[in-house]
């Protein structure tokens, strides 16, 4: 059982026309798994609906809190890409789980999005990584103790 925990980030913004902006919606995740046929035993828990960059220390201890409750041994974390990596740090101390984080630079709401590809490397990474933390984006595996999330090049890279 891989248990994937949601809180919010790029990945799941919508557009709202009225408002002419995106807006952080339900989780992509589910709909996401489901359409592309994915049938790995997984729940899917929506912890928040927030911007990465509103998250707070509290918000984040929420999270740590759900992954090192959980009872699965293969957590997959989706995330806001700007502080993904500073949660990726704080999940260091959780012992005895692989935990993977992946978010997307682009919604999966729009057609050119890396969302659905990020996601099934993610799901990929998570099934055969030894425990550790990982963050899942560009097709490579970073570490959160040395990675930056490079915003002009819309990528990570390892410092």
């Amino acid at each position: 059982m891989i248990d994937i925990f949601t809180t919010g980030g790029t990945i799941d913004k919508v557009y709202f026309d009225a408002l002419s902006e995106f807006q952080i919606g339900p989780a992509a995740i589910p709909d996401m798994l489901r359409e592309n046929n994915v049938h790995v035993p997984h729940r899917v828990t929506q912890l928040m609906r927030k911007d990465s960059l509103d998250l707070t220390d509290a918000d984040r201890e929420i999270i740590r809190a759900a992954v090192a409750g959980s009872d699965a041994a293969r957590i997959l974390v989706t995330h806001g890409t700007d502080t993904m990596v500073v949660t990726g740090r704080l999940l260091a101390g959780v012992q005895d789980k692989t935990i993977v984080m992946t978010g997307a630079m682009q919604p999966a709401s729009v057609r050119a999005s890396d969302a659905e590809f990020n996601v099934g490397f993610a799901l990929a990474a998570v099934q055969t990584l030894p425990p550790g933390v990982y963050i899942a984006m560009n097709g490579m595996i970073f570490d959160p103790a040395t990675t930056v999330k490079d915003r002009a090049g819309g990528r990570f890279v390892a410092e």
